[in-house]
């Protein structure tokens, strides 16, 4: 021990601070203040009559702007050096500091106010009524589909893009999509039937467009496209749904889109959500 007692120690008889009360005072931990003191950074200057080291008001002074640096994301040799360097403007460098906090809290700001209006979305979501949704779509629509997909993929990334850019479409801009739904389909069911093989230049065409689509909708990367596959096949609502528009259409989409993720660096094998 260096004659401070780590409990406070003894009151002093000038008007420096023992280490405890420094502590309590500054809001850190005796520990840290012994490891500063230990490498130099802040030391207490100052003794009492009995030898007890303490803390002066410029020692205080030196500790506060320790921690405004620390905030900052400085290491604490690098305080050392601004602090100690005769040659720096320790004024002018905080003023420097404080614009590039000023430029981070006006980020951060933006930054909330994005995820505020994307959970907003998250929370409206589709704003067309079923009945429109079912005239706009089709018979075959059912609108508990977007409830079943919430609980399916409500908590990913790619269900809160959706959410926001669902909410943000018309109905018009909502009609302009499924017509381009439907259009897609019905290419889809002549390339089946006509026998374009996956792979093929017409085959990767076809599932460019898919991805557009999607996109749409959320980011749809070649890998997100290959689980879809997956599901289209797996998926007893998705197999009967590309089975109706030509027999063992699902089946030849998950090959059409795991051809196509192949010539573009993905493993359909190993290819997950992302």
């Amino acid at each position: 021990m260096t004659g401070d007692d780590t409990r406070g120690g003894p009151p002093a008889d000038t008007d420096g601070l023992t280490v405890g009360r420094t502590a309590n005072l500054v809001g850190v931990s005796i520990r840290t203040l012994h490891h500063w003191d230990s490498i130099g950074l802040v030391s207490p200057s100052d003794r009492t009559w009995a030898g007890y080291r303490v803390y002066s008001n410029e020692d205080i002074a030196r500790i506060h702007r320790v921690l405004v640096y620390r905030e900052l994301g400085f290491e604490l040799a690098q305080i050392g050096r601004i602090l100690d360097d005769r040659g720096v403007d320790a004024t002018e460098h905080l003023r420097r500091q404080r614009g590039q906090l000023v430029e981070q809290i006006d980020r951060l700001r933006s930054m909330v106010g994005s995820v505020d209006r994307m959970l907003a979305a998250a929370r409206e979501g589709m704003r067309l009524t079923p009945e429109q949704q079912v005239e706009i779509f089709g018979t075959d629509w059912r609108p508990e589909w977007v409830d079943e997909a919430r609980q399916r993929w409500g908590d990913t990334t790619q269900w809160a893009q959706y959410s926001e850019r669902a909410a943000a479409l018309s109905t018009a801009e909502w009609e302009q999509v499924a017509s381009e739904t439907r259009a897609f389909e019905a290419d889809l069911s002549d390339a089946k039937r006509s026998g374009v093989e996956p792979g093929t230049a017409a085959a990767n065409a076809l599932a460019e467009r898919h991805r557009a689509l999607m996109s749409t909708y959320f980011d749809c990367t070649h890998a997100m496209q290959v689980c879809m596959g997956r599901m289209f096949v797996e998926d007893p609502g998705f197999a009967e749904h590309y089975d109706k528009l030509a027999p063992g259409l699902a089946v030849w989409l998950r090959e059409v889109l795991f051809a196509n993720a192949r010539a573009n660096g993905v493993d359909p094998a190993t290819a997950v959500w992302e």
